[in-house]
This record gives structure tokens, sequence and C-alpha cells, in this order.
């Protein structure tokens, strides 16, 4: 398995932008110690120690959608839910790695992987 550096998501809701398109899919890099350090010495984050998520996503997300640049006012402006998964996803590759995690069917119990950014594993449907 090669090394990645950049993994695909899909937003449970997504970013609606000024003319009211919604943004869903996206890529987000690992994040570097410089991605999470610098954002410690913005003011907001100063101020506010749970505006530091809204500067490290604005600094690892590269693309959303077809917007040209992404900036804390764009997560600022997403929805609870898709904040949540983005968290929760920016945890998962850089803590973990990968995207993937083990789940069971609630009714069969047999066990499978799961993309998180949206893929499915080979074979699964």
């Amino acid at each position: 398995m090669a090394f990645r550096t950049e993994f695909e998501f899909t937003l449970p809701r997504g970013y609606v932008d000024k003319d009211g398109k919604v943004h869903q899919k996206g890529i987000m890099r690992l994040a570097t110690a410089k991605d999470e350090i610098l954002p410690l010495q913005d003011y907001r984050v100063q101020q506010n120690r749970a505006y530091l998520v809204v500067i490290l996503l604005s600094r690892v997300i590269t693309k959303l959608g077809d917007l040209k640049s992404i900036n804390p006012a764009v997560i600022e402006e997403l929805y609870a839910s898709d904040l949540a998964y983005l968290q929760d996803f920016y945890r998962r590759i850089n803590e973990d790695g990968t995207s993937r995690v083990q789940v069971a069917c609630p009714e069969c119990k047999h066990g499978f992987e799961v993309d998180l950014g949206g893929e499915l594993s080979v074979g699964e449907s």
C-alpha cells in the first residue's frame, strides 16, 4: 500500500455558496507540524480556543467542490454535521493514516471495511 498524503471526502450535507450551489466532494491533505502550530498564533484562536478547528481545517482542505479557495470564512459557514464529519475525518487520516474503518452489518453481523471518503472497498456494494 502506497503512502498517501491526500484523501477524498464527501460532506454529509455540503457547503452552500452565495449562489446556492452545494459543494460536497473535497480533498484533505495530511497536516504538518506547521499546520498545527501556526494557528495557535492567530488572534481569533487566542480569543476563542474553539476557533482552532476552523483555522486548521482551512489549511488542510485543499479542494471543496469547484470553490477557488478554502478559507476560514468557508469553514465557518459549514453545517455543524459537516464540521463534525471533517473533524473526525482529520483525526482519522492524521492519527490512523487512513480514512478506512471496520464496520459490521447490524443485521447479519458480517464485517467489512468502509472508506469514510465515500468509496467502498473492493468487492463491497
